[in-house]
């Protein structure tokens, strides 16, 4: 679990926004479009991660670059009485002096969203500063703030990662945690550092009331990763799964050049975690409707009537809607074709990462492993199971 913890940690450590400021409130403010899918449960996967920025902590933002997407991909896995969950997650940071000490030096850097390019240019954005680390408080401001799920099938969960001591500030952890349990949600704590100290720290009693697990990592050890001969050709299946998206929109050119500038920002990380994310974006939590008219097609609330098609590409500018509605059809039907071949391959790239892990003995990077002991230890609690 300690493992697990390190790529937990390690996911959501990157933040703020890249592209235009604008994109950032359009996103977070407009509610998904529903989408007509019956194998789609109404339970939800909410994972809120508490990320200590003080200037301690770029260790744990170097490794939340590489696990992100390893994390997504395991969330995609669990199914509620056969259906998928929707996956939302949101970020916050604390402990910056570059924060209002007003609001105890604490940001939402994301809501809980399902929108999983903004995420990780939130993450990716994310700089450390000095700070005070008052993990009360930002446990009780998450809780307060986030639209948590009123379905008790649904998993609620927090993560806070930090290295000093837990009980810092004018809020009582216990008495934040214990307002968080009521409503369902549990709190995880990862002390950025060794066990001891995080005993000590109160790390593990924070868990512990929080009927969550406790985690002690290694920050700053750099993530070890395994080449497979299956790269090349899921960072070629990418390419054209790019190819079959149909932005949309007045920020719709914008969100697809996010979403490109995604994938650069993962392979500057390394190539492998490129390849990460591909799979994750041939998986159903990675949907764009709200500006990919292809994602678009099996929404309930898409108004094709009335689309502006001046801002569409300009190849399909001029085209009917009967014509243009069939040439969705036939980029949906390429796009689920080639997540099929990413989603095959990743299988097999899989398990040569996990023999490669037997071979060596090395079990600080057997993130698959590790990810799923940890997050199904709750996930069967709630009556979930992995697809295997």
């Amino acid at each position: 679990m300690k493992t697990f913890l390190f790529s937990l940690a390690t996911i959501f450590a990157m933040g703020n926004t890249t592209l235009a400021n604008s994109i950032q409130n359009d996103t977070q403010s407009k509610p998904s479009l529903q989408i007509m899918n019956e194998n789609l449960a109404d339970q939800k996967i909410q994972v809120a991660i508490l990320l200590d920025t003080s200037s301690s902590m770029d260790g744990l933002i170097d490794q939340a670059k590489s696990r992100l997407w390893n994390i997504v991909n395991t969330l995609t896995t669990l199914r509620y009485q056969g259906k998928k969950p929707s996956i939302e997650i949101s970020l916050y940071e604390y402990g910056n002096d570059g924060l209002s000490a007003e609001n105890g030096y604490i940001r939402q850097v994301t809501p809980l969203t399902s929108d999983l390019d903004l995420l990780s240019e939130k993450l990716f954005a994310l700089r450390t500063n000095g700070g005070s680390e008052y993990c009360g408080q930002v446990i009780q401001v998450s809780t307060d703030e986030l639209k948590w799920s009123k379905d008790s099938k649904s998993m609620k969960l927090i993560y806070i990662a930090g290295n000093e001591t837990f009980d810092q500030g004018k809020v009582n952890y216990i008495e934040a945690i214990s307002e968080a349990v009521k409503q369902g949600i549990y709190v995880n704590t990862i002390h950025c550092g060794d066990d001891y100290a995080g005993i000590n720290g109160k790390w593990k009693d924070g868990a512990e009331k929080g009927k969550g697990e406790y985690f002690f990592i290694d920050h700053n050890q750099k993530i070890r990763y395994i080449p497979t001969p299956y790269d090349v050709r899921i960072d070629e299946c990418n390419t054209r799964l790019n190819q079959t998206y149909i932005y949309y929109g007045a920020q719709g050119a914008v969100m697809k050049e996010r979403q490109v500038q995604q994938d650069v920002m993962a392979e500057g990380v390394s190539m492998e975690n490129k390849v990460t994310r591909t799979a994750a974006k041939a998986n159903y939590s990675y949907s764009n409707a709200s500006w990919d008219l292809v994602d678009a097609l099996d929404q309930k609330d898409m108004d094709w009537k009335n689309l502006d098609k001046s801002t569409l590409p300009e190849k399909y500018r001029n085209l009917s809607n009967e014509a243009l509605k069939k040439e969705v059809e036939k980029l949906q039907a390429e796009r689920k074709l080639i997540q099929k071949e990413i989603l095959e391959l990743n299988q097999e790239r899989e398990k040569f990462i996990q023999s490669e892990l037997a071979k060596s003995g090395d079990q600080e990077t057997d993130l698959g492993a590790a990810i799923t002991q940890a997050v199904l230890k709750f996930a069967n609690q709630k009556g979930y199971v992995q697809e295997k």
